[in-house]
């Protein structure tokens, strides 16, 4: 690789710009399966089941099946491959981390007035990590044709040249500060009816790295309130306040060595384009459910979680460093100084909802075996304000659609012993599903009981391919990512 010589360093002043897009809108919007132990293992199939304070998360109404007082606790660790594929290289990356990921108690409280068949009532507060964003892919390989000048003319395109030169950079649109970017950059130049050209090798065959570094969650704490009616029928509700931290850190890397006709004494030799993204904000939602028990052995569930309304914040720097030996660029052609951060307005967010149906069947005290089916519709999530994200929501309207999603889970109980399975499914959120896969999980787990105290562990498989484009718009090709998550949680719980 070359030495990148000219550094170009772009601060963003406070603009208000439509730079979300669908990945923006899914990050908040699924949800892992974590929590505890017991519940990852069954592959989080407890709509109807309740008993678990992470079955909260699926039917408010489980906190009314717990028989005492009850706290648990969960740390995980959390192990991520990507293979990637881009133009026949295949490259890979490995992320792991450990996590606190769930906490939180249950209160029981009997009714013993026999004249009313509201017989108990129950209050919990549960954390759940309900995302863990820490990841790392890696691609690299010969792109046959398009360079990432592509990106930024797709952007500098039906801008006047005075627009870009003439206006202070505070001024300017994220549309127009990429187009500077790509003219200041020498990436791009001005051809005629204010449209623009790749000033790069025109010949292909461009070297091409892209690392992607992202860490980070998405939380929440669930305040539920629940009650048993006649020892059948269960009721609940939560409150749920969501919070979120994420950092993305993003290298795109090309250079021109082995494109036919290359020049090493003219013209952009190498270019490395940094994008360091953080967000933060938080959100609400609230969940409806309830359970019955048909029979003393079959139980259904209903559960509804409204759409989570956040409010974000966001905060980008991009950095372009150039290789050209007999180019203009200079640091002192930017308007801003180095190392200032862009911070965009807040903007909000809001998640589909969600329906779950759940049927159980319990064999006495030696096992159970338990379904769950839910389906949200992702092409109802926008961002607003509404008039400032019309081509972000747009899309969102018609690329996404409904997703299925499954859930198995069976518990086999040897005395103090319980062995666990689980199988989840998730459909893609897009219509294309080959712009992101189906998800397939399976998971195991083991628990025992030592009275007042269990302990539970599992481990989670789950595997999901995708496509992967570096950018959203001029350089589009994608890479085949291949994600493979291997998970081992250890729960403590104990009765008050």
């Amino acid at each position: 690789m070359k030495n990148l010589i000219s550094l170009i360093l772009i601060g963003f002043a406070t603009v208000q710009v439509e730079a979300q897009q669908i990945p923006d809108a899914l990050r908040y919007a699924q949800d892992d399966i974590t929590g505890s132990a017991r519940y990852r293992a069954m592959g989080g199939a407890f709509g109807a089941l309740g008993g678990d304070l992470s079955a909260l998360n699926v039917n408010p109404a489980g906190s009314a099946i717990f028989m005492n007082n009850f706290a648990s606790i969960s740390l995980s660790n959390y192990n991520q491959q990507n293979k990637s594929n881009y133009f026949g290289t295949s490259s890979r990356a490995e992320e792991s981390s450990f996590d606190l990921n769930q906490f939180g108690g249950v209160w029981v409280f009997e009714n013993y007035n026999l004249d009313s068949k509201w017989s108990k009532l129950s209050l919990a507060m549960n954390y759940d990590r309900t995302n863990n964003l820490n990841n790392s892919v890696y691609s690299q390989g010969y792109n046959p044709t398009n360079s990432v000048a592509n990106y930024f003319t797709s952007y500098a395109n039906g801008i006047p040249a005075s627009v870009i030169n003439g206006n202070p950079y505070d001024l300017l649109t994220y549309q127009e500060q990429q187009a500077f970017l790509g003219i200041k950059g020498e990436l791009i130049e001005s051809s005629v009816g204010n449209q623009y050209v790749s000033a790069v090798n025109p010949n292909g065959n461009y070297y091409q790295e892209n690392s992607v570094r992202t860490m980070g969650y998405n939380g929440k704490i669930a305040f539920n309130l629940a009650t048993e009616y006649d020892k059948r029928f269960y009721f609940g509700v939560n409150l749920n306040a969501h919070f979120t931290d994420y950092r993305s850190s993003t290298r795109f890397y090309e250079d021109y060595d082995d494109s036919p006709g290359a020049n090493s004494s003219t013209g952009v030799q190498a270019s490395q384009f940094t994008n360091e993204l953080y967000v933060y904000g938080s959100g609400f939602s609230f969940q409806l459910g309830a359970i019955a028990k048909i029979t003393n052995q079959l139980r259904i569930g209903l559960a509804y979680e409204s759409p989570t309304w956040y409010n974000l914040n966001e905060e980008l720097q991009q950095i372009l460093a150039v290789n050209c030996p007999d180019c203009n660029v200079r640091q002192d052609d930017f308007f801003a100084g180095p190392n200032t951060v862009i911070f965009y307005p807040t903007y909000s967010l809001q998640t589909p909802s969600k329906y779950t149906g759940s049927l159980a069947y319990v064999f006495g005290t030696s096992g159970l075996i338990s379904v769950d089916y839910s389906l949200r519709d992702y092409s109802n999530m926008n961002f607003r304000p509404s008039q400032e994200f019309v081509q972000a929501n747009n899309t969102i309207n018609s690329a996404l659609d409904v997703s299925n999603e499954i859930r198995i889970g069976a518990e086999y109980r040897i005395k103090k012993w319980s062995l666990r399975g689980g199988y989840r499914f998730e459909e893609s959120p897009f219509k294309d599903t080959k712009t992101v896969g189906n998800l397939n999980s399976f998971s195991t787990g083991f628990g025992y009981n030592f009275g007042s105290i269990k302990l539970d562990m599992a481990y989670t498989f789950a595997q999901r391919e995708n496509r992967q484009g570096f950018f959203t718009q001029g350089l589009t090709d994608p890479a085949t990512i291949q994600n493979i998550q291997n998970n081992i949680s250890l729960t403590v719980g104990f009765e008050l």
